[in-house]
């Protein structure tokens, strides 16, 4: 007879509250955190063991086991394994637990899916920039369910993607693991990722991270403590989270690494569970970020040890220790003495339990081996799309599209390394921290395409210098903190070589045009000039690529850059010199395609910056939604962007013209701003138009950014052709922390902006919100809509 949590016909509530009363002290505990394993077909499971997770003693692992587990850590992700062969391993393993442990509770695996399911043969994605500079939320959420569908085809139950941070330093690695530098932009981008990847059964877990403030770090240095009031937290950083909390059922949430005013998110009872589950009504599991729990002890010195660390955790709201098993086992310490209580395990492996009865683990637990397909033709197009969109022209002097029968010379670092197109989350360049290789056949370097584009007799191709000569692990301690005290002179690893050069200016000479690809070579713990843990100094090109653009320049050819980066750089000053500009990011395995299809023509460039990019470092941290008095006293030289948020060109010319409000005053308790406007397409060929609708509050109980972004929108126009675009826009959508730490909408005047960018502004309109102070209680309405209807 079955019993009662094994009865698929009974709720969930009674199933979970059953299965509770049977477990042990040390079964539910077991739930309560991870294990990073080798997974074998044949059961021999080993543990993984290194300076990053530690280490079990591997004689205890059957014991372990036997009592179950939460979570499997990165099953297939973790090194190059056919995906076949890896769900096969995955199976085993939860073969074990249905059929030979007490309770028969399956595990739940993980994997990350930020640039695409990280496992060998998945497909290669853009980077998150690329998302962002889309500006396509449709786009998003078709990638979200393209990749959530990978996942469900390896057996994964949840995806630690999407990034949430709001960029706001460029100095940071992680830069481009972010949307970009506006809140309500990656709050809209990352919700549509959410519901896509979630699937409207949200059997497949989405997790929000890095929870929350993590990108305004001292320094742009990973890690490293932040400096916000509550104000600020709540208003940019915390937005995101919330609006995909609220308007996507986000299922998981992964705190960060650092600390705010002391207090480290891991150990935050008010974020983990005032705010995110008492506040926001987040239903779902609270993951840790791999070893978040151990830095308690090891580097926030909060917590005395192990047990202590667990405690402090998970009374704060934390519900799964990842990646393994440091801390969490001993809450049995905890417990003697007096740290947790037994209603507090309770809640969290209730929490767990319920989410693996509700994606049907416990009556799906394996994965059909003979049906893993990934790198589908349809989500290797979907890839390449949004590689197309996200092609951002910054300077365009008419060279672009190139001329049909232009001799080009390809030259630079970046042109024929695939590796260069791949963000610090795609598999080949994750695989480089542990020293391994993975195959990279399918990407397209720009090379590659411009080849099979312009054929082979009008390309030349040189190399011009190296980024990095030879790509390996190397950072001197992980994750990568050292004390005060230690003395550590860190040799760099970027090429110093010259000699190419010559090389490249000759291919230039002989050439019409010079396309020069420079930029980064992303990976993790200072493998790569960006990503995780490889944090800049300056936003000069790394290594020599300066002196060969430099050199490349003075032969006065027409030269065209082509940024491939995960963060914005400066050029030297050659920036007037140059015949075009492009920003094309990490365009994945199809991001070669994509560059050469803009820059040739075949495509229409529609992408748009979602970062400012800084006129010099000396202005970082920099974002276009700052104080006014962030310009200094009068206003720093160094101060502004270039290139600011929202910038991007097209082949095309558009007019803004026609702004109307439906009405001047709306009701501070449930209006809503309604502006309209005609874009009209001035030239001779098709475009894609980005209309951006800016907000600025004239007065306000506190200081207030310049501009906001509020709404957004993409119009596809052909040549000669229009369209009425409106903007709705919730009174909700003016909101701000006030005085007393609430939400609350004040009336007043406030300026409404239209531009191409938020510097570039073409249509203006002020409006009056009427009526009395309002806070904001409960779910409100947190998205602006755009219509577009063409005009005949």
């Amino acid at each position: 007879m079955l019993k009662i949590y094994q009865d698929p016909a009974k709720s969930i509530s009674e199933r979970v509250a059953d299965l509770l009363s049977r477990m042990s002290v040390e079964e539910k505990i077991a739930q309560m955190h991870a294990l990073w394993l080798i997974l074998s077909p044949d059961g021999s499971h080993e543990i993984r063991s290194d300076q990053f997770t530690g280490a079990s003693d591997p004689k205890a692992v059957h014991r372990m086991l036997s009592l179950g587990l939460g979570q499997i850590t990165r099953p297939l992700g973790t090194r190059s394994i056919e995906p076949r062969e890896g769900v096969k391993a995955l199976n085993s393993l939860q073969k074990f637990f249905m059929e030979e442990t007490r309770l028969a509770i399956p595990v739940m695996s993980h994997e990350e899916c930020l640039s695409g399911l990280m496992v060998k043969g998945a497909t290669l994605f853009p980077s998150s920039l690329s998302y962002g500079a889309t500006w396509n939320p449709d786009l998003i959420e078709k990638v979200g369910a393209a990749i959530g569908e990978e996942a469900r085809a390896i057996g994964c139950h949840q995806g630690l993607a999407p990034v949430l941070d709001v960029a706001r330093d460029a100095r940071w690695g992680r830069t481009e693991e972010s949307f970009g530098e506006d809140p309500y932009l990656v709050g809209v981008l990352a919700s549509r990722y959410v519901r896509g990847f979630q699937g409207e059964k949200r059997d497949v877990l989405a997790t929000l991270k890095h929870y929350a403030g993590h990108s305004f770090s001292e320094g742009g240095r990973n890690h490293a403590p932040v400096h916000l009031g509550w104000r600020e937290l709540n208003d940019t950083f915390l937005l995101p989270f919330e609006m995909a909390v609220r308007t996507a059922n986000a299922a998981s949430v992964m705190p960060a690494y650092h600390d705010i005013d002391g207090e480290p998110s891991h150990a935050s009872r008010h974020l983990l569970t005032k705010v995110l589950r008492e506040d926001w009504g987040f239903d779902g599991i609270l993951v840790a970020d791999y070893v978040g729990v151990s830095l308690l002890y090891q580097h926030h010195g909060l917590a005395a040890d192990r047990a202590e660390a667990a405690a402090l955790s998970f009374n704060a709201g934390l519900d799964i220790e990842l990646p393994g098993d440091d801390c969490a086992p001993h809450l049995t310490q905890a417990l003697e003495r007096g740290l947790i209580t037994m209603e507090t395990i309770d809640a969290a492996v209730s929490r767990i339990l319920t989410e693996k009865f509700r994606i049907g683990l416990f009556e799906r637990p394996y994965a059909d081996e003979d049906k893993v397909v990934l790198r589908t033709a349809e989500a290797v197009d979907l890839a390449r799309e949004v590689a197309a969109q996200s092609v951002t022209i910054l300077d365009n002097n008419g060279i672009l599209p190139l001329a049909a029968d232009a001799k080009v010379a390809i030259i630079g670092p970046t042109a024929d390394d695939p590796l260069a197109l791949l963000g610090d989350y795609s598999f080949p360049v994750h695989l480089i921290h542990n020293d391994e290789t993975e195959a990279v056949a399918s990407v397209v370097t720009p090379l590659a395409a411009f080849k099979a584009l312009l054929g082979e007799d009008r390309v030349k191709f040189a190399q011009g210098c190296y980024i990095l000569e030879e790509r390996r692990s190397g950072a001197p301690v992980f994750p990568g903190d050292v004390d005060d005290a230690t003395s550590l002179e860190l040799a760099s690893t970027l090429s110093t070589r010259l000699d190419l050069i010559p090389a490249a200016v000759e291919a230039a000479k002989a050439a019409d045009v010079a396309i020069v690809c420079v930029g980064d070579l992303s990976g993790i713990f200072q493998t790569g000039t960006v990503g995780e843990g490889s944090d800049a100094d300056s936003l000069v090109l790394p290594g020599v690529q300066q002196q060969l653009l430099d050199a490349v320049v003075a032969t006065g050819k027409p030269v065209v850059v082509v940024l491939t980066s995960g963060r914005p750089y400066n050029l030297g000053g050659l920036e007037d010199k140059l015949a075009a500009q492009v920003m094309a990011f990490f365009g994945g395995e199809r991001g070669g395609t994509a560059i050469a299809e803009v820059l040739t023509g075949g495509r229409e460039p529609s992408g748009r910056l979602t970062l400012s990019i800084p006129k010099n470092v000396g202005a970082v941290p920099y974002f276009y939604n700052h104080k006014l008095k962030s310009a200094g006293t009068p206003i720093a030289r160094h101060f502004g962007s270039r290139y600011p948020f929202g910038h991007g060109l097209s082949y095309t010319d558009f007019a803004f013209e026609d702004v109307a409000l439906e009405a001047d005053t709306v009701d501070i308790e449930a209006g809503e701003i309604v502006l309209s406007f005609t874009v009209r397409n001035k030239g001779s060929r098709a475009g894609v138009a980005v209309p951006q609708l800016y907000v600025r509050d004239r007065l306000a109980s506190v200081v207030r950014p310049v501009k906001e972004l509020k709404g957004f929108g993409r119009v596809e126009l052909e040549a000669g052709t229009a369209a009425r675009v409106t903007f709705r826009v919730p009174v909700d959508m003016l909101n701000f922390t006030g005085a007393e730490g609430h939400r609350i909408v004040e009336p007043g005047t406030f300026d409404l902006m239209v531009g191409t960018s938020s510097a570039d502004i073409k249509l203006r309109k002020e409006v009056t919100v009427s009526g009395k102070t309002r806070r904001i209680t409960g779910a409100w309405r947190m998205e602006s809509t755009c219509e577009v209807v063409t005009l005949s």
